[in-house]
């Protein structure tokens, strides 16, 4: 192995890898075909990632319908670089009612390089409910989406205007979290499904050394197209989509 090879893997293994990143944003292109109904259009959208400029696997976002007011949205990421691995995937069953999305189950996998790690939380939405965390935690229902659901609101917002957004939800560790949503600029993106005019938001967190951004479209009704993840200046993950189909 070259010397510039093995400092790459030193400086990989020092920090998240490429998919970690992946799950902050990447589920947000979960959208409503109306946004004066409940129904969702389901699609299917699949993700070139890349790290220092190399193609180093994929991701993929699937959005089902179970019946006319409950979806399945599920995640998944394959990924590798050097002799690091790691599968993701995540899978939320959530439903609508009067345009409000509601969780009810969600769930977590991940195997690879490492130690690996599943997580389950199961969401009552009733008056008093209760968010059960398995194997941990049992918080007070009020209003927290899951670790994905929270961002299917988010390309109506965009649709409808909004700049400034906040979202409270349980992540896949398990812990209650807030994320803001700013947006930024309107950039014109050429990935490789295309040439797109997009929306440029920032995600905010409690981080000073993280900085992650979002692309969206418009003409995809706001489905992610790319998204783009920076630590302490430098790039640490990129993703574009590559191929979109409604079902």
């Amino acid at each position: 192995m070259s010397k510039n090879s093995q400092n790459r893997v030193m400086q990989t293994s020092k920090r998240s890898y490429v998919a970690a990143f992946l799950l902050a944003f990447v589920g947000a292109s979960a959208h409503a075909a109306d946004t004066t109904e409940s129904k969702l259009q389901p699609y299917e959208a699949v993700y070139t990632a890349y790290k220092w400029g190399d193609d180093v696997g994929e991701a993929r976002i699937k959005l089902e319908a179970l019946s006319n007011t409950q979806y399945s949205l599920t995640y998944s990421s394959k990924v590798s670089k050097f002799f690091l691995s790691d599968k993701r995937y995540e899978h939320s069953i959530f439903k609508v009612e009067d345009s409000t999305v509601l969780p009810i189950e969600y769930h977590y996998t991940r195997t690879g390089t490492g130690p690996d790690k599943k997580l389950t939380v199961n969401f009552n939405t009733d008056n008093g409910g209760k968010i059960a965390v398995e194997n941990g935690e049992e918080f007070v229902w009020n209003g927290q989406f899951d670790n994905q659901i929270y961002r299917v609101d988010l390309a109506n917002q965009l649709a409808s205007g909004e700049t400034n957004l906040s979202y409270d939800f349980v992540n896949y560790r398990g812990e209650l979290r807030t994320y803001g949503v700013e947006v930024v600029a309107k950039e014109s993106l050429s990935l490789p499904y295309g040439e797109f005019e997009t929306v440029k938001v920032k995600l905010i967190r409690d981080s000073k050394t993280r900085e992650t951004f979002a692309w969206f479209a418009p003409s995809l009704n706001y489905t992610l197209v790319r998204l783009q993840q920076f630590k302490d200046g430098e790039e640490q993950g990129d993703i574009k989509l590559k191929s979109y189909a409604t079902q």
